[in-house]
């Protein structure tokens, strides 16, 4: 039996931009594109109403912005994924956009070349940002001290979780790796969420980073 298409939603308040980013999406196998937004406000109707798995989201956008979007989504959609879209690179953008959850953050002239594979990554559980957007992170991260995160409540097989997660495992792969089922991935990744207090698996990529144990052997 064929698995169900990724369905897509877009929100760019400009009408060809939302055109070509259609043809991109539709022109991979298994994906469709389900609904358009042409504002913010009209953006967060769309989720509510349409059903969908990812929303390839623009940052400015007439009304409400698409932080403000990203922010709803996250809050009553959290199994949403969202894509950023947008051709802002400033690091006010990314942290803001990587505080409020986005599943990956790409640049519009890199559409082309990331827009499919962006998708792929976020529908197995994994973020996804464009060269120029990691090269944004890394910098965040050198910048201002951020609080430490107390990893003494996460327990021996959470820690391993999130070290694949930051590693880049998909849900599939960190199940194999760790001989367990992809629910209890699925289980581990929102306890580690709740207990660390982020929203997302780029945010739990800096925890990782910023407490020097990405390179920590998995038994």
């Amino acid at each position: 039996m064929n698995a169900p298409p990724i369905r897509v939603i877009l929100a760019d308040d400009h009408t060809l931009v939302r055109a070509g980013i259609r043809r991109i999406i539709e022109s991979q196998p298994g994906c469709v594109v389900v609904g358009e937004a042409a504002d913010g406000n009209q953006a967060i109707e769309t989720i509510r109403r349409v059903a969908a798995d990812v929303l390839v989201l623009d940052l400015k956008m007439e009304g409400r912005e698409g932080i403000d979007v990203l922010r709803v989504a996250k809050a009553e959609l959290p199994a949403l994924k969202v894509v950023v879209l947008t051709m802002h690179a400033g690091r006010e953008y990314v942290s803001r956009a990587m505080e409020e959850g986005a599943n990956g953050y790409l640049l519009k002239d890199s559409a082309v070349q990331d827009l499919a594979a962006a998708i792929d990554a976020v529908m197995s559980g994994r973020s996804y940002f464009s060269p120029a957007i990691q090269q944004q992170m890394a910098e965040i991260l050198k910048g201002d001290p951020q609080p430490a995160h107390d990893l003494r409540s996460l327990t021996e097989r959470e820690r391993e979780v999130l070290i694949l997660l930051a590693r880049g495992l998909s849900t599939k792969e960190i199940a194999s790796t760790l001989d367990i089922g992809g629910r209890t991935v699925e289980t581990h990744r929102s306890n580690l969420m709740r207990k660390l207090g982020v929203r997302s698996v780029a945010v739990l990529t800096q925890v990782a980073i910023r407490e020097g144990i990405l390179d920590l052997p998995i038994p």
